[in-house]
């Protein structure tokens, strides 16, 4: 069994690539014996330093120092024997093998040239035991929740005597429960003397979870607090913009024109009853709802990725025909998904590419031979105008942050003739500082005119953005506040049990 190390320290460390400086002279030092954050805007450098720290970069100058004693990563293996683990986002897993050879793949114990299937579950038992876990590791792991696949990516780390470990944004996709028990775990392994490194974008989750923090912007070290008593939300965000942000919102009203986007009794795949709604020109409607609320279904549905039973579309009061996507495109309604890197973008696919690929076939040459010209143009036109932060718009978009992938999808509609836009959990996975660049630029949309339905599952920022609000329940229209009205206690009541306070 390793020894835990005492503190692990960043020395200058600076990273280059072509074009991009993506860290500057970092330092700062991590104790055993306590959870340290590093927070910054997506793009600040956080990702990358966990990369060199895993070995899978090598930084261009500086050191990484373990007890006073400076390391040289040339790989992920050298991390390995260092006692290093990272828990990506996406966690490392393979989903059709056993949740016994998940743990131990790469070091599966043998007996007569075979695998010893009883001793590695056995072993496999004994590690997830000690994350408080007791469920059958000879089964495959894809029979697992998400939340179970964490734990047996910590097992995984622990079977390798790892004693720094990197958590990176690992509860985007757990829930409530889940995330409770990976905190718990995570406390115990601090209180064994591990050293912690936690990366979030959930302010909440920082100062609940968290003893220290470091924050990041543009690739330099902005400030370390090794104690985390006086600091503040505001603060906080502060450090991580450089400037103070009162109202990340900044709402404004504006005049509103005649009927952009009409659904007139609804159903399909997801809703439990008829849909209805109109959102004027310039408007911003938000629909809220929790999971399984029926949000996404129904953007789908706007959207022609599903056909709907019944009901009518209408856009400027004419009624419309949406089979399929394509349809929609042309009718000049848009969709931002959900899963943007599922469904959003593509992400071997350039900055440049990822633009024009909805606006595309508008554009073609005699022939249907690509426009090159106008292509790099807009997408030039496009990226300064959203302020996309990219090394060049040769670059793979999948390198980009999350803000940065969401601008371009946003700047690919603008690249058409778009009328409507449907977000859907607009700001999801994206820093504080890059939510209100978003913010931003919905505004100006519905300035322009454009009508805009904003679906998420975050109440305040719904409520922060929209000039009316619908909520969902189960898969139907459950109430609408208009914004004079808005208020939290109303909205979840009608999102959770659906129907509204009654007044005293």
């Amino acid at each position: 069994m390793a020894t835990s190390p005492s503190h692990l320290e960043f020395r200058q460390i600076s990273k280059h690539f072509p074009g991009v400086k993506a860290l500057s002279d970092i330092s700062f030092r991590v104790s055993s014996g306590s959870v340290h954050a590093l927070m910054g805007e997506n793009g600040a450098g956080k990702s990358t330093l966990l990369k060199t720290l895993s070995g899978l970069y090598q930084p261009t100058s500086g050191e990484l120092v373990i007890n006073d004693k400076p390391v040289r990563l040339s790989s992920t293996v050298d991390a390995l024997e260092q006692g290093i683990a990272i828990i990506y986002q996406e966690l490392n897993l393979v989903p059709e093998l056993s949740v016994a050879e998940n743990i131990y793949l790469g070091q599966l114990p043998t007996k007569n040239g075979k695998v010893d299937t009883e001793t590695l579950n056995r072993n496999a038992r004994e590690q997830l035991a000690r994350l408080g876990e007791d469920f059958d590791p000879s089964l495959p792991l894809k029979t697992f929740s998400i939340g179970q696949w964490q734990m047996v990516e910590i097992a995984k780390a622990l079977s390798r005597n790892a004693t720094i470990i990197a958590f990176d944004e690992p509860t985007s996709s757990l829930s409530q429960r889940e995330i409770d028990n990976l905190f718990k775990v995570i406390r115990e392994l601090r209180d064994d003397g591990k050293i912690i490194l936690y990366v979030s974008h959930r302010m909440e989750e920082i100062f609940s979870l968290c003893d220290a923090i470091t924050i990041f912007k543009d690739g330099t070290h902005v400030q370390t607090c090794d104690d985390m008593t006086h600091l503040t939300h505001d603060k906080l965000v502060a450090l991580m913009v450089g400037r103070e942000i009162n109202d990340i919102y900044n709402y404004r009203s504006r005049p509103l024109g005649e009927s952009g986007l009409k659904l007139d009794k609804l159903t399909g795949t997801g809703l439990s009853a008829p849909v209805s709604m109109d959102i004027r020109q310039g408007e911003i409607l938000g629909l809220f709802g929790l999971v399984g609320a029926g949000r996404t279904e129904l953007t789908r549905l706007i959207f022609g990725a599903e056909k709907p039973d019944s009901g009518d579309i209408y856009l400027h009061n004419q009624k419309v025909q949406i089979r399929s996507p394509q349809d929609a495109i042309k009718a000049g309604i848009t969709l931002c998904p959900e899963d943007r890197k599922a469904h959003g973008i593509v992400p071997i696919l350039s900055v440049e590419e990822n633009t024009n690929i909805s606006a595309r076939p508008w554009h073609l040459k005699l022939g249907g031979v690509i426009n090159r010209v106008w292509e790099r143009k807009n997408a030039e036109t496009q990226s300064q105008a959203l302020n996309v932060k990219a090394a060049n718009l040769a670059q793979a978009i999948g390198q980009l942050s999350g803000g940065n992938q969401q601008k371009v999808i946003l700047g690919r509609w603008l690249s058409t003739d778009m009328s409507v836009i449907l977000l859907d959990e607009p700001t999801r996975g994206i820093d504080v500082g890059a939510k209100s660049e978003i913010y931003e630029l919905i505004f100006k949309l519905a300035e322009n005119g454009v009508t805009v339905l904003v679906v998420s599952s975050d109440l305040p920022e719904v409520l922060g953005i929209s000039d009316r609000l619908l909520v969902m329940k189960e898969g139907r229209i459950t109430g609408e506040l208009a914004r004079d009205a808005f208020d939290e206690q109303t909205a979840l009541r009608l999102a959770m049990l659906g129907d509204a306070p009654i007044a005293a």
